[in-house]
């Protein structure tokens, strides 16, 4: 069983390969990832440095960046500093952190600057596949117990519940969103309810549909901001 949670079921194989830059300072940790990644992903890029990241990014613009969160070079902003020089050129890019850190103030800083999961250095090359498909897909994706961390912090601001947002849901849509949010799989909502995966995806795309939300990404931080979880 994947260590991964994602706000999504089992990601689905696109027709064509997902192009991958991989940042990291360590070549051989480059070099050991890319012999794991599935056949699927496509690597077109590497770099060691914020300098080179933002460089690579920019030419071959890729569908995900695994990203590590500190890195030589720039002005000592790591990750961060990368996702801020190339995002703003590259909105159809992804940025996936994969760091040996698993401390919640890296995790909460490079989320904030707009990566889309977070996942550490001790998941299986089978998982960071996983995760790939996921995030160039749309999803949100940690490894366990990093998730939290994220909720706590978009969570922690006070924020009025409009009753007529929560009124357009019914009782069971209502739990269905909670637990998507919460990074439950289709297959895991469905165990949890005894409803069938397929009622789960209906009551989901309600949920986004009726609170005008367009990835399940962005209803985790819609509840996270209600404290709904």
């Amino acid at each position: 069983m994947s260590t991964i949670q994602g706000t999504g079921g089992a990601a689905a194989r696109p027709a064509k390969s997902v192009r991958v830059v991989i940042v990291d300072d360590h070549a051989i940790f480059r070099s050991g990832l890319k012999a794991d990644l599935d056949a699927s992903i496509h690597v077109v890029g590497e770099a060691a440095t914020v300098e080179q990241a933002i460089a690579v990014i920019a030419e071959q613009r890729p569908d995900v960046v695994l990203l590590d969160v500190h890195l030589p070079g720039g002005l000592g902003g790591g990750g961060r500093e990368v996702i801020a020089g190339s995002a703003p050129l590259l909105s159809a890019t992804r940025f996936l952190a994969l760091s040996v850190s698993d401390a919640a103030e890296d995790v909460v800083a490079v989320i904030r600057a707009g990566a889309r999961g977070y996942v550490t250095k001790t998941v299986s090359g089978a998982e960071i596949t996983d995760a790939v498909f996921r995030v160039a897909g749309g999803d949100a994706v940690f490894s366990p117990r990093l998730a939290g961390f994220v909720l706590d912090a978009f969570g922690t601001a006070p924020a009025d519940i409009a009753d007529d947002e929560l009124d357009k849901l019914s009782a069971r849509e209502l739990e269905v969103m909670r637990l998507i949010a919460r990074g439950y799989s289709y297959k895991e909502v469905a165990k949890e309810l005894f409803i069938s995966i397929k009622t789960v995806e209906t009551h989901v795309s309600a949920v986004l549909r009726k609170l005008q939300l367009s990835s399940r990404h962005e209803l985790t931080k819609w509840a996270a901001e209600r404290r709904l979880l």
